[in-house]
């Protein structure tokens, strides 16, 4: 319904949902449908990462299993970088980590999802990618020492989350 083949050429989407569950690729597609966002889906990392270098900036979102065949989701995630910096990832995951999940984060991702997932759990992520997007709209004329105070913040914050990531860790190891 939604799928992008691997030769497509479709530039029209926002959202990326790569996943080679399809229940769970169908579900997230319908759901973000439903929500007036123009999706796209691929059943492998392959076929994202040749959507997301067709897609230039279009695409502002980006749903991505971690275990994928073709390619995995960091190869997915890389590729959305390049594609457009701002756009907002989210890693999905069956096989939650500590590691994999500090991973994510320190190479762009901004969400990571274990499976299964509620779709409250992909409402909150919809509102902090708007948040992110509105913010962003408002940040093209800030100077460069506010940027620098932005990325610190930043930093902080993403120190913060592998605190918490690791208190969960050693919650469930005991």
């Amino acid at each position: 319904m939604h799928t992008v083949p691997a030769g497509a050429h479709r530039r029209d989407f926002e959202v990326l949902v790569a996943d080679d569950d399809t229940g769970v690729r169908e579900l997230l597609a319908d759901f973000l449908a439903e929500r007036g966002l123009g999706v796209a889906t691929t059943p492998d990392g392959r076929a994202a990462v040749t959507a997301l270098e067709r897609s230039g900036t279009n695409c502002r979102l980006v749903f991505a299993d971690i275990a994928m065949p073709g390619a995995d989701g960091f190869a997915v995630l890389s590729a959305a970088r390049q594609a457009n910096p701002h756009c907002y990832v989210v890693m999905i995951t069956g096989y939650g980590s500590l590691e994999t999940a500090i991973s994510a984060v320190r190479l762009g991702a901004q969400d990571y999802l274990t499976k299964p997932f509620s779709l409250g759990q992909v409402d909150v992520i919809l509102r902090k990618a708007n948040a992110r997007f509105q913010e962003e709209r408002g940040r093209a004329a800030v100077p460069v020492g506010e940027v620098a105070a932005a990325l610190a913040a930043i930093e902080a914050r993403l120190g913060a989350i592998e605190g918490q990531l690791r208190d969960v860790a050693q919650k469930f190891s005991q």
